[in-house]
Parts: C-alpha cells; structure tokens; sequence
C-alpha cells in the first residue's frame, strides 16, 4: 500500500468508520436532526457549522487535487447556508460524503512523489501535511460534535 493509499483509508475511516478511535461522522451524524445540527448551545459552534467548516477545507483542497488554484479563505470556511429543514441537513450530510468519497479518490491516485513537494505555495508546505492535517482537522472537529451532540440531547 502507497502513503496516499494510507491517507486516502485514513480520510475514509474517520468519515465511514474502520480507525483506531472507533469514532467517525457517519455514525455521529447519522441519528442527528436538522434541529439538533442548528442547537446552539453554550455559544458554541453548532453541529451542522461545524459539519460544513470541515468540508469547506475537503473541497478546496480537491479543487487543488483537480489542478486548480488554491482559492480558500478562512473567513467563508464557517459561512454555510441556513439549515430550515429536514432537507436541508440530509442535503448538507448527503454531500459531505460524496465529496470525502471524490477526495480521497484524488488521494489515492497521487503519486508518493507528490506527497513531499509543495502544496499550492511553499508557505503551505507539502501535499502531505496538508492532506495529513486536513485528516487531522477533521477527527478534532468529530471530537467537537461528539461533545456538541451530548449537549443537546440533554
């Protein structure tokens, strides 16, 4: 198995389930309303802004992975639409795992090589601290909604 072979299963398992944590999103979020998502509790970031946060970085990082510039911007990376329904937060849910599914295709297919040369610009550093560090990003927030989701369900 190549390194991006790695980082791809280990994008998958901590969305689908199968790492070490025995924690990941689909399990998380899969018993989660659309009114618990947009509980705010605490003055803390709500379950369904932190869901889309996580994913702003997913796609803006295939959009690279894809040959495209690096267009991120922290300020948009918790800007989600309004959840108002039950559609709204399977829709939000449906998409992040079609585009973790999209990402770590992208992953997988990199070339070893890729992984120690410049991401985008040297100031990011390498492909793979950037693709390592958007799966770190990614359980630290599931660690967030795990929390968040006792909060609200008491």
């Amino acid at each position: 198995m190549t390194i991006s072979q790695h980082l791809a299963k280990s994008l998958c398992d901590v969305y689908f389930g199968g790492n070490w944590t025995a924690s990941n999103l689909k399990t998380q979020l899969a018993d989660v309303t659309w009114q618990q998502a947009t509980r705010q509790v605490y003055g803390l970031n709500t379950i369904a802004t932190l869901v889309y946060h996580l994913n702003y970085y997913v796609i803006e990082v295939t959009k690279v992975l894809q040959g495209e510039p690096l267009t991120a911007s922290d300020k948009f990376a918790f800007s989600h639409p309004p959840i108002q329904s039950r559609e709204d937060w399977e829709q939000q849910r449906d998409r992040i795992w079609a585009d973790a599914e999209v990402f770590a295709q992208l992953i997988e297919q990199l070339p070893d090589e890729k992984l120690v040369q410049d991401f985008a610009d040297p100031k990011y550093g390498t492909y793979y601290r950037n693709l390592a560090g958007i799966i770190e990003h990614i359980h630290y927030h599931l660690g967030q909604i795990a929390v968040l989701k006792k909060l609200v369900n008491n």
